[in-house]
Formats: structure tokens, C-alpha cells, sequence
């Protein structure tokens, strides 16, 4: 028997089918895990209100979104990372100066979810959960994440440079890079929980893919690369398993606490 506690999991590439949806097989074994006494957190670069249907769904003990900057236990804030309405806006500002006035730019705050396009509701992604357009025309909402559409990275340090403590990250696969506190991150907020829990890191799992995952698997007791995951999350973890595709984080927590014959895996 392992000494683990908690288990966080990304969701994009990791928990997630390619089709936005959450196995049944992977459902029986979360809750199998519930069952034996471990924690359950999903932990994502994606803003709260983007991953709600996945909350009902899980409903986990922690929710880590925007990319760490916003941490919650059985719905109480724990930690937080934001920048301030004046700094969310002297990003944007950046942004549109920067990568060009018409530059898609969202914008995470504790309850809400904001885009500059696809005006037509018809063309949103229900998964994404509720969205609110908005063209940033006297904007006053705390940011605890900016994401902007642009391809040259080269362009993102001198955004940052905008506002004090900001770093960023690239999406693999995308044109799209994420601007957010320095005090924000996923292995911040782990560390946040460990202190107000008393859980060690050592005693927690996480699974993740891509690049705002890499330290959250190194400060983690076991970490966990999708067999999916970009080669530098896979170089981070201890252990790599199969894809999101074919059902890798359920098969391996299976094995791992010992009730892989439990359930059908079709």
C-alpha cells in the first residue's frame, strides 16, 4: 500500500478524452479512490467557471484553476494570486499594443470567464462552460489570469513587463500564452494546501501534460506524465503511463492501489 494522500489531476490531455468527457471507467475508479480515503483534486490552467461540469461531475475536494492562482477546499479560498484591476488592464493594454489591437485575449477572475470574440453564442464550446463576451472598454475586474492569441513568444517578456511579479507560459500546441502572478502556479498552491492541511508534499500524486504541469509533478511525491504529454513533462515526472485517450490515469491508479480487476473497462 502506497503512502498517498492526495491526488491531483490536470484535466486537458490528462483526465480528459480528446472529446472533452470524462470516461465511466475512469468515474468507478475516482470513486473507488474516494473510497479508500484519498483527496481528490483536479488542478488546470483553465479558470473555474470554464471546468464547472467537471466539478459536478468529480466533485472533488480541491479545485486548483488559472493555472494556480486560485486555490479552493470544499469551496473555502485558500490561496490566492491575482493581479489588481489596474494591472489586469495595463495587461490587455500590453497585449493589444504589443501582438496588435485585435488580439483575442481572455481574461479568468475569481467568478467569472471574459473574451474579446466569438460574439455568436451558437459558435461557443458548451464544455467551456459560461463565457462572457466583452470588448474590455472600461474594465474593472480583478485578473487571476490573461491568456492572449499571438505566435511569436519572443513578444510575451515585454507584455509581462507591463506590471510588476508577472511571468507567462506558451500552451503546447497553440498560439495562445498565459500571463499570471509569480506567486501564482500549481505547485504554489499545492504547497498552499500542504501548510493549511498538514499533508506533505511527499504524500501527494499528481498527474499532468503539458508545460504548466511540470512543476507541479517535481514538487509532488509522485509525478505523473501522460503518455501523451509533451517530452519535457515526461523528462520531469517519475513515471509515465498510457494516454488520456486510452483511459492511462484510471489504469494506473487501478494497478496502483490494487483493484485493477474491480471494474469492466469497456
Amino acid at each position: 500500500m502506497t503512502d498517498d494522500r492526495v491526488l491531483f489531476f490536470d484535466l486537458d490531455g490528462t483526465l480528459l478524452r480528446g472529446d472533452k468527457t470524462i470516461s465511466p471507467y475512469t468515474m468507478q475508479v475516482l470513486q473507488k479512490c474516494r473510497e479508500q480515503g484519498l483527496l481528490l483534486g483536479l488542478s488546470t490552467a483553465r479558470g473555474e467557471r470554464n471546468i464547472l461540469p467537471f466539478i459536478k461531475a468529480v466533485q472533488p475536494d480541491i479545485v486548483i484553476s488559472s493555472s494556480g492562482a486560485l486555490l479552493r477546499l470544499r469551496g473555502e479560498t485558500v490561496y490566492t494570486a491575482a493581479f489588481s484591476p489596474a494591472e489586469t488592464n495595463r495587461l490587455i493594454a500590453a497585449a493589444r499594443r504589443v501582438a496588435g489591437p485585435d488580439c483575442e485575449i481572455t481574461v479568468d477572475t475569481p467568478d467569472k470567464y471574459y473574451w474579446n470574440y466569438k460574439t455568436d453564442p451558437l459558435l461557443w464550446d458548451k464544455t467551456w462552460g459560461e463565457t462572457i463576451y466583452t470588448d474590455y472598454v472600461n474594465f474593472s475586474e480583478t485578473g487571476l489570469k490573461i491568456c492572449a492569441d499571438f505566435a511569436d513568444s519572443a513578444l510575451a517578456d515585454e507584455i509581462s513587463a507591463a506590471v510588476p511579479d508577472c511571468t507567462w507560459v506558451r500552451f503546447s500546441g497553440s498560439n495562445w500564452h498565459a500571463f499570471f502572478k509569480t506567486s501564482a502556479g500549481k505547485d504554489k498552491a499545492i504547497r498552499a494546501l500542504s501548510a493549511h492541511l498538514g499533508i506533505p508534499p511527499a504524500a501527494m500524486l499528481a498527474f499532468g501534460d503539458d508545460f504548466s504541469d511540470i512543476e507541479m509533478l517535481q514538487v509532488c511525491g509522485t509525478g505523473v506524465a501522460m503518455g501523451n504529454a509533451i517530452p519535457q513533462v515526461k523528462e520531469a515526472a517519475d513515471v509515465v503511463i498510457g494516454t488520456n485517450e486510452e483511459d492511462g490515469v484510471a489504469k494506473f491508479l487501478a494497478e496502483r492501489y490494487g483493484f485493477a480487476e474491480t471494474f469492466d473497462q469497456a
